[in-house]
């Protein structure tokens, strides 16, 4: 995969943190799932925050509190998640959506775009687009960031072109006209901070 868009460090490294939004957490894990590059950064905060952990004084705790958290990890059920299978949705998005593309519930918007909302917390709005090949989405602009990660095919805008892999970040200085490639639907990931 020749992926030419990634993230900004400080995005990776709030990622590795656990500071982002669940929405905005979704779409990096996504991309880093797909992006070598990325992923090496991540891996590398995790080491760093590893380290200072090791470092940390260690603090007293009660001679129970292992007893006590394992007892409240048996309170907690979870749903069986399947596992990821090799598709089009990296393993993160199939975690949400339970499947690949052959699980999602898409909804018509218009002009031949379809979306499903994926349910995240209420910080963050995370969705998946499918825009037919050839189609542009109207020009806009965005309040807040807004990421956007190709999942299949490609779009073109004004500045640049997006394939498999690659994000792109707007926020309210960027105003364009999204154009799916004209020889394949684009199945893209776009996380909003705000509408």
């Amino acid at each position: 995969m020749n992926i030419k868009h990634h993230l900004q460090d400080d995005t990776l490294l709030a990622y590795a943190a656990g500071n982002l939004p669940e929405a905005f957490n979704l779409i990096v894990a996504a991309h880093v799932s797909l992006c070598d590059e990325c992923r090496a950064v991540v891996e590398s905060y995790d080491s760093i925050g590893g380290a200072i952990i090791d470092n940390t004084e260690v603090a007293d705790v009660s001679a129970d509190s292992l007893a006590q958290t394992l007892a409240r990890l048996d309170t907690v059920t979870r749903e069986p998640r399947s596992t990821p299978r090799p598709g089009t949705l990296p393993a993160p998005v199939q975690n949400y959506i339970g499947g690949d593309l052959d699980a999602v519930r898409w909804r018509p918007v218009g002009m031949g775009v379809k979306q499903a909302i994926l349910s995240t917390s209420d910080t963050a709005s995370a969705r998946l687009l499918m825009i037919p090949a050839g189609v542009a989405i109207p020009d806009h602009s965005h309040e807040g960031t807004e990421m956007t990660l190709v999942l299949k095919g490609a779009f073109q805008d004004e500045d640049d072109r997006f394939a498999r892999g690659d994000i792109e970040v707007a926020d309210g200085s960027v105003s364009h006209t999204p154009v799916a490639d004209i020889g394949e639907d684009c199945i893209c990931l776009a996380v909003t901070e705000a509408p």
